[in-house]
Formats: structure tokens, C-alpha cells, sequence
């Protein structure tokens, strides 16, 4: 049975479920975006250093090489061993420039930082790095712009690196920074040697060699001081031990030597040593780079670790969270639903067909209820309030079928008050009949006889509400006929049992015959619809009477002159008479409309209510062709 009106409980349900569902979608959403940011950054952050970053750093390795290979040619380019050297190292950053350049093609979009970074580095390696080896080819080359060039290609790498977000959590960020820093330091480190290679090839320091050698010892010390102050007790260890070792010592002191050697003044016995002072710190310093890096990769594996275990927390099991939480809340709704469909199913059932069956049968028997009629409401269901609406039916049915057998007894009691009254009334009128009958027959006085006439025709009419209270209680009245009557005696008689049965005319029937198990229920009948044409009609005007045959029986109209009724009633009147109904005391004042009712439907007769063309009512009677006799015969009991 679908739901008539409102909207349905499974839609409610699913709204009410959709609420924390939503919420729920919701957090996981938020929570799956801040770890995913996460995870975006990482992913990010190993697609820049595995695209700019390493290929990055190769470039400023293979420059730092080239350098001071381009520095040894200049000094002194007629040895072989440096021409080799120095198309060499040429060779490999040629390389390293177009991995770069390839795999910065594969790198997506970055910030406009990071592209006017790139933009700067491509614009040196394209434009500088030509010049700069033109320079060093040519005969009056200034090392000094040499070494110019080749650290403002560097600088370009670091601040392009220094672009790179390249951790997302800012302890570790701090301390790759630190390694850029240290970086940049190897690099003035670099410088440094190719400028003691100038130095050296002169025999003296210039006073310009000595301002910016001096200047790149500052800055050296300055990058190393502070790099190691973003660096943990743990990647600072190496670094410290390394400026307390005779190594750094070593170059640290050729540093203070050259920054403090006159231009004039030629240089100490000890420089022979400074490349080599150099070379040890050079190869230090790269062995504490290659640990720093690989102590801060070992920190950031964990970090990497942990942050894919937020995101598959997060994302992965969040995710099955919400779908289960979907999938159970959708089964729990299907199982309420279910469980009060077949509630509804179940008192649909119980309401239209056991007590309304019940309820049909108790009309004409007053019994005990059969046990198949007064079976228990059962739904299968485990919740309990459902169990309990379940119990509250049952109670309620129990309590129906209770009032349903006290109302039938009580409906039987009184039409048995009305049927013993009535018989009763029935056999004194008859008595008084007979008696009128008697004193009519005895007196020849014409007042006398007005009077008995007028006392026997009363007598009639309360006859025949005697008989209405019988019919009306679903008995038989006790006059009867065994032989056909004519139709004709059969209306004139009906109009006898009327008060104003002056008013009334009835014209020439067919010769048409009723069967005399039928005439007395069709003269009440006709009595009933004839007095309730008299009664709402003026007393000046007359009711007619006619009589039509018909291939289905015999159609009787009684048309009144008075002011009808409207369409709605004349159709609620109308379906009152198409079914038998039941009487209702509450509507007492509508007994004849009872009485035809019952007497049309205990015959087949079909009575219809209609507008009068004189503005009344037209009665139209349809006797079945099954009451009426096949020749007329002369009337008898």
C-alpha cells in the first residue's frame, strides 16, 4: 500500500542520516586535504630535486672543476696535461647543462620566483658560459673576470636552489638550508684556489687579487659560522672537527697569509704548499658535504614516512570509515524501512479485510469470531519499539473485535425489540382492521361511514410503519399473496396506505402482473416513495403515477411538482439506494429511505431519484422482469 500523502519515512530516514553522514564526509575531506597538502608538497619536493636540484648542483660542480681547470690553462696553457684537463671538464659540464635542460622540460609549473630563477640560470649557461671560455682561450685573458663569471653561474644555481621548497616540515627545512649554505661556502672554497692558482702563476698578490680574495675569505668564514648554527648536535659534529684539524688549520693560516701579503713583497717559501692545502681542504670539505647530505636524507626518510602514513591514515582508512558508515547507515535504514513496511502491510490487512470481513459477517450473525478472524498481528522485526506497536495492534484489534461483537449483539437485541414490537402493533391493527371492516358492514349512517373510513385508513398507515420496523430489522412482514396481482391493485393499493392519497393519480398500467411473493414488499415500497412525494410537494398540486414496460421488466415513475433537490444530495441519495444499507439510528429521520432500500435489494429492484421537469423529484422503479407474472391474473390471497 503506498503512502497517500506526506513524504515518505525512508525519505525522512535518509535525510536524517544524511546529516551526520555529511559531517562526517566532511571532516574526512578536510582532514584527507591538509594531509594531502602534505603529500603534494613531498611529491612535489621530489620531482624539484630530482629535476632541478640534483641536476642543479651537478652543473655547480662541474663549473667549480671547469674553473680551475680554465684558471691552470691561463697560468700556464703549454702543458698538454692542462689542455686535456680543460676540454675535459668542458666536456662533463656540457652534459650535466643538457640533463639539466632535459629534465627541467619535465618539471610542471613553479612559482614566478623559481621561473625568474631558472630564467637567469638559462640566460648565463646560453650567453655567459660561451664568453667566459672564449676569455680564457684568448691570450690577454683577465683571470680575475674568469673567476667573475664562472661564480655569478653558481650564484644563479644556489639562488635558484634557494627558490626550491623543498621540505614541507620546517626543523628539516632549517637544516637543509644549512647544507645550500654549506654549499655556497665549498663554492667560495673553490674560488679561493683558483685565485691562489693566479697568485701563484704571478709570484706576488696584486692588491686587487687581494681585495677580493679577501672578501671571499670573509664570506666563506661567515656561510660556515652560520651554517653550522641551523645544524644539530648530530650533522654539526663533523664540521666542528673539521676546524679544529691540522688541515683546516693549514689553509685558514695560508688565507691570513695571503689576505695579508703585500703586492710588492714576494711570497713565502710556504706557498709552494697552498694548492695542496687547498686540495686536502677541498677533499675534506667534500667528505663532510656527502655525510651532511646523507644524515639529513636519513631524516627525511622518517619524515617522508611519516607523512604517507598520515595520508594513507587519513585518506585510506577514513575513507573505508566513511564508506562503512554509508553502507551501515543505508542497511540500517532498508531494515527500519523494511520492518515498518511490513507493520503497514500487516494493519492494512488486519483494517480492510479480517475485521472488515469480521465486521460484514456480524451484520447478520451475532456468533463468536472465528480464530482465523481473530489471529494475532506478526511482523518480523527485532526493534523494539516496532515489537511494541506490534502489541499495541494486537491490543487494539482485541478491543475492536469486542465492540464489533457487543455492537452486533446490541443491533440483534434491538431489531428483536423492533420485530416483537412490531408483530405485536402488526396483529393488534390487524384485529382493529377486521373490526372496522365489521362496523362498516353493520352501519348504513353516511358520517358513520366517513368516520370508519377515515379510522380504517389510519389503521392502514400504522400497518405499514409496523412493517417498516420488521423490514428494517431484516424480516419478513406476516401478510403474503400466493396468486399474481395486477399491477394496477398493487399501486392503488400502495396509494392507499398515504395520507393525501387524494392528490395522487395513477394512470392506466400495462397489463402486467405481480408475482404474490413480491406484492406486499412492492406496495411498501411504492407507499414509502409515494408519501415522500405527497409530503415535500404543495398540497395543491398532484402526483402522478406512471407505468411503462420495458425488455428488462416494468419501469414505474412517481413525479411530484415540488422543489427538488440538488445534484450532490440526489447522488448521495441515489448511491444509498444502488446497496443495501445498514440502518443507522443517528438517521432516523430518513427511515422510508432505509425501508426502499431494503426492499429494492431484497428483490433486484432498482430505484433512482431524478429531477422532475415540473422542478420535484421523479422516482423511477425498475421491477425485474423475475417478480412479474407472464398474464395477468385476477388478485387473491
Amino acid at each position: 500500500m503506498p503512502p497517500t500523502r506526506g513524504r515518505p519515512l525512508a525519505l525522512k530516514l535518509l535525510i536524517l542520516l544524511l546529516v551526520p553522514l555529511l559531517s562526517l564526509v566532511g571532516l574526512w575531506a578536510f582532514a584527507a586535504a591538509l594531509t594531502a597538502g602534505d603529500g603534494l608538497r613531498l611529491r612535489e619536493t621530489d620531482n624539484l630535486v630530482t629535476n632541478l636540484a640534483d641536476p642543479a648542483e651537478q652543473i655547480a660542480l662541474r663549473l667549480q672543476s671547469e674553473r680551475l681547470a680554465s684558471i691552470e690553462f691561463m697560468a700556464d696553457p703549454r702543458p698538454n696535461k692542462n689542455v686535456a684537463r680543460l676540454a675535459k671538464y668542458r666536456t662533463q659540464t656540457d652534459k650535466a647543462v643538457a640533463a639539466f635542460r632535459k629534465l627541467g622540460q619535465e618539471q610542471p609549473e613553479s612559482t614566478l620566483e623559481l621561473s625568474a630563477q631558472l630564467g637567469l640560470l638559462y640566460g648565463a649557461l646560453d650567453n655567459l658560459l660561451p664568453e667566459i671560455r672564449r676569455g680564457v682561450e684568448a691570450a690577454d685573458g683577465d683571470p680575475l673576470w674568469v673567476i667573475t663569471g664562472f661564480s655569478e653561474m653558481v650564484d644563479n644555481i644556489y639562488r635558484m636552489l634557494d627558490a626550491l621548497v623543498l621540505m614541507p616540515d620546517l626543523p628539516l627545512y632549517r637544516q637543509a638550508r644549512a647544507v645550500t649554505m654549506l654549499g655556497e661556502a665549498k663554492d667560495l672554497l673553490s674560488r679561493e684556489r683558483a685565485l691562489i692558482v693566479v697568485i701563484l702563476a704571478r709570484g706576488r698578490v696584486e692588491p686587487r687579487e687581494r681585495e677580493v680574495f679577501t672578501g671571499l675569505v670573509a664570506t666563506r668564514r661567515l656561510l660556515y659560522s652560520q651554517a653550522l648554527t641551523h645544524l644539530d648536535a648530530g650533522l654539526r659534529g663533523p664540521y666542528e672537527r673539521l676546524a679544529t684539524s691540522p688541515v683546516y688549520r693549514e689553509f685558514a693560516e695560508a688565507e691570513d697569509m695571503i689576505a695579508g701579503q703585500g703586492a710588492l713583497t714576494g711570497l713565502p717559501v710556504t706557498a709552494a704548499t697552498w694548492p695542496i692545502d687547498g686540495q686536502n681542504l677541498w677533499n675534506a670539505v667534500e667528505r663532510n658535504q656527502t655525510e651532511l647530505v646523507q644524515g639529513i636524507v636519513r631524516r627525511v626518510t622518517p619524515a617522508a614516512t611519516s607523512i604517507m602514513v598520515k595520508i594513507g591514515v587519513a585518506g585510506g582508512v577514513g575513507l573505508i570509515a566513511v564508506v562503512a558508515s554509508i553502507m551501515l547507515s543505508l542497511r540500517f535504514r532498508k531494515h527500519l524501512v523494511t520492518e515498518l513496511a511490513a507493520l503497514r502491510d500487516a494493519a492494512t490487512e488486519l483494517a480492510d479485510v479480517r475485521l472488515a470481513g469480521l465486521v460484514r459477517r456480524l451484520r447478520t450473525s451475532t456468533g463468536p469470531p472465528a480464530p482465523e478472524e481473530v489471529v494475532e498481528l506478526r511482523v518480523k522485526t527485532d526493534t523494539t519499539e516496532i515489537v511494541d506497536i506490534v502489541q499495541a495492534f494486537n491490543a487494539v484489534q482485541t478491543t475492536a473485535v469486542e465492540a464489533a461483537v457487543s455492537q452486533a449483539k446490541l443491533r440483534h437485541g434491538v431489531s428483536q425489540v423492533f420485530v416483537n414490537l412490531a408483530r405485536r402493533n402488526q396483529s393488534l391493527l390487524h384485529r382493529q382492521l377486521l373490526q372496522l371492516d365489521a362496523m362498516q358492514r353493520g352501519t348504513e349512517a353516511p358520517d358513520t361511514l366517513a368516520d370508519l373510513f377515515k379510522l380504517d385508513h389510519l389503521t392502514t398507515r400504522m400497518r405499514r410503519h409496523a412493517e417498516s420496523l420488521i423490514i428494517l430489522s431484516d424480516q419478513a412482514p406476516g401478510r403474503g399473496w400466493r396468486n399474481p396481482v395486477p399491477i394496477h391493485d398493487v399501486l392503488r393499493a400502495a396509494v392507499a396506505e398515504v395520507e393525501e392519497y387524494a392528490r395522487v393519480e395513477v394512470l392506466q398500467p400495462p397489463q402486467v402482473s405481480l408475482l404474490g411473493t413480491a406484492v406486499t414488499d412492492v406496495a411498501h415500497l411504492m407507499a414509502e416513495l409515494v408519501e415522500n412525494a405527497t409530503l415535500f410537494s404543495p398540497p395543491q398540486t398532484r402526483v402522478d403515477i406512471r407505468s411503462t414496460t420495458t425488455p428488462h421488466g416494468l419501469m414505474i415513475e412517481i413525479e411530484d411538482r415540488g422543489l427538488g433537490l440538488p445534484r450532490t444530495e440526489l447522488d448521495e441519495l441515489n448511491d444509498r439506494l444502488a446497496e443495501m444499507p445498514e440502518f443507522d439510528l443517528a438517521q432516523s429521520d430518513r427511515l422510508g429511505l432505509f425501508v426502499v432500500g431494503r426492499l429494492a435489494a431484497r428483490h433486484d429492484i432498482k430505484v433512482t431519484l431524478g429531477p422532475s421537469p415540473y422542478g420535484g423529484l421523479t422516482a423511477m422503479v425498475s421491477l425485474p422482469s423475475t417478480i412479474l407474472a407472464a398474464q395477468p391474473a385476477l388478485s387473491g390471497r
